[in-house]
């Protein structure tokens, strides 16, 4: 058995390639057991249930925002604090963290519950669709604590050292919604509603076994323990994690924004072609987010230290990496963008051969994506908040939307396939530009 890899050791390929697998794992598995519920309801209750799971969730992703903040902004602090040798300072902020992730997702639940049905019509659900959107979403409010929580652990377990821990839940609670997705819909004949409560259970699941396996003694760097309140560290953490935030706001708000539009000049036809096309893009682009992911707490730890011999050596491999995944995962999509669709709309003919031709569209961003969104989780890791909120608001919020927004005038609805390769062009010579201004600063 390979030794246990640390954040301190030095970083060849292959013991790189060992250590982020687990959480490229971990997201790629996650992308495809959400995709298991698009699946099962396409195929099993019809288009219409299907285009209103994927109208109504950008909203459901867009309260869940701070899972992603507390998640990276809160790794990156936590693992620089390890790297300056302050273990009990990195461990109240993990428990304080915890704490505001669960509160915030009751919080936002509230909140949200009472708009769903003025939500979903704003996003342009006619009536057959807002009774589905409004009982999906309930559903998933319910477990948005949980959901939150489950995000923020994506994260935290990798900056603990056990990044094999967190791929074993994800299994776990992917396994279980698969099995639930079945049960449900195929068997009790749930249709829409079954594949909410198997999503909300699965979340559920991937919060309480990391808070039951950090509350106990468990020989990595974190466990949980008396909260504190620590509003320095928790004003750093959110902004360490603004670029997430950014990321994944713009992200929420550019896929309600597409929906609008593809309602608009196409019909439901044109959303359900573009919720197939978010699962399959999610996990293409999986392997390259869990990457990023699983590499950060290493340069953050490695900043904290001071060794810019190291952080250079996982920068430059990195870069690397991240190139060779794009062109790999570009040309899966264009080999196998019709078989892949024909597992969701083969009943379908026309909404296939729709969904394969935006498909091999929108892949030409695989191979660009990569860069920005390491970019971006770089500079987090580096704490340096503003240059990593600048490419990820660039990228997305601005860049996308005027494409969605504009191109569509131009091109048609063409126009709606091509805004992505335009924003991640666009994000991706900031990227460039951030990267080499601030190198010889940081010494990578």
């Amino acid at each position: 058995m390979a030794s246990r890899i640390l954040l301190s050791d030095h970083f060849t390929y292959g013991k790189l390639l060992r250590f982020t697998a687990p959480t490229m794992g971990t997201m790629a598995f996650t992308s495809i057991y959400s995709v298991v519920d698009g699946l099962f309801v396409s195929n099993l209750a019809g288009k219409t249930p299907f285009a209103a799971l994927n109208l109504i969730y950008p909203f459901i992703m867009f309260l869940s925002v701070v899972g992603f903040i507390f998640g990276s902004g809160g790794s990156a602090l936590i693992a620089k604090k390890l790297g300056e040798g302050k273990s009990g300072e990195a461990n109240r902020i993990f428990t304080m963290l915890v704490c505001a992730g669960a509160l915030a997702g009751t919080f936002f639940a509230a909140v949200g519950m009472p708009f769903l049905d003025d939500i979903s019509r704003l996003l342009g659900a006619d009536e057959p669709m807002v009774a589905d959107c409004v009982m999906y979403g309930r559903i998933l409010l319910i477990a948005l604590p949980f959901f939150i929580l489950q995000l923020m652990f994506f994260n935290l377990f990798v900056t603990a050292e056990r990044p094999r821990l967190g791929l074993i839940v994800t299994f776990i609670c992917g396994g279980l919604n698969m099995l639930l997705d079945f049960l449900f819909i195929a068997v009790f004949g749930l249709g829409l509603k079954g594949a909410a409560w198997a999503t909300a259970l699965s979340q559920m699941t991937g919060a309480l076994i990391p808070i039951v396996y950090f509350l106990a003694p468990n020989g990595s760097a974190l466990r949980l323990g008396k909260p504190t309140f620590d509003g320095a560290a928790l004003r750093q953490t959110c902004l360490n994690g603004m670029s997430e935030f950014f990321t994944n706001v713009s992200a929420a708000l550019v896929s309600m924004l597409y929906n609008y539009q593809l309602m608009k000049y196409i019909g439901e036809d044109g959303v359900a072609a573009y919720g197939i096309i978010v699962y399959l893009a999610f996990v293409f682009a999986a392997i390259m987010m869990g990457y990023s992911i699983g590499s950060a707490p290493i340069v953050s730890y490695h900043y904290g230290a001071g060794n810019r011999d190291e952080l250079r050596n996982v920068y430059q491999k990195s870069i690397k990496l991240i190139a060779i995944f794009g062109v790999v995962q570009f040309l899966i999509a264009q080999l196998f963008a019709r078989p892949l669709s024909s597992i969701f709309v083969g009943y379908d003919p026309a909404l296939l051969d729709l969904t394969v031709r935006a498909m091999r569209v929108y892949s030409v961003s695989f191979l660009l994506m990569g860069f920005n969104g390491y970019a971006s989780a770089f500079f987090t890791a580096l704490n340096n908040d503003v240059v990593s909120a600048i490419i990820a608001t660039n990228r997305t919020l601005v860049c996308e939307t005027l494409a969605v927004l504009v191109l569509p005038l131009v091109f048609g609805v063409d126009g709606i396939w091509y805004a992505i390769i335009f924003a991640e062009s666009a994000a991706l010579l900031l990227s460039v530009t951030m990267l080499t201004r601030y190198r010889e600063q940081y010494g990578y």
